[in-house]
């Protein structure tokens, strides 16, 4: 059976799991959950110097129930924690989460009682973005990086063992 006849038969054979993911890796909505500078950052990489729009990541949104990638951007405070849980927790599976910046990803230079030391004690993480604060490439590079994710992962159980500070 060659390709002409895959074509003209209108068939063509692959897992759900490839289907899925090849959609689902080149239609990101992200959801920007900023909190410092590293969110001016982000802006950045949406303008059109940069165009993270061409990695399908354009359609930002500023609901969790629209969105299927968190990007953390800034310090979060212990007082903040629960809140970032419950946004995190209203996003519809499957979901990714950035880490962006020194802050969110291990507190930063804000290393005191009231600043979270990484927000992976709250959320589960995907992609780590280092820099104070981090450059455009970067987002970028870790936009691509869930794309791989994605695409190596399977539908099924996405974070089912995660156990956070706030889980029970």
């Amino acid at each position: 059976m060659g390709i002409e006849n895959l074509v003209k038969n209108d068939l063509i054979l692959t897992r759900l799991d490839a289907l899925f993911n090849w959609g689902r890796s080149n239609s990101l909505w992200p959801m920007i959950f900023g909190t410092a500078c590293c969110a001016i950052e982000f802006m950045s990489a949406v303008s059109s110097k940069h165009d993270l729009s061409r990695f399908g990541a354009e359609v930002m949104r500023f609901s969790p129930r629209q969105a299927d990638l968190m990007m953390v951007a800034g310090t979060i405070s212990f007082k903040q924690a629960p809140i970032l849980k419950e946004i995190y927790d209203q996003m519809c599976e499957p979901k990714w989460v950035i880490s962006m910046g020194a802050c969110a990803s291990s507190g930063g230079f804000y290393d005191n009682y009231t600043t979270l030391q990484g927000i992976d004690q709250i959320i589960p993480v995907d992609a780590y973005i280092s820099g104070c604060p981090p450059r455009p490439e970067a987002v970028i590079d870790a936009i691509l990086d869930i794309q791989q994710k994605i695409k190596a992962g399977s539908i099924k159980d996405r974070h089912r063992d995660f156990k956070g500070l706030l889980d029970g």
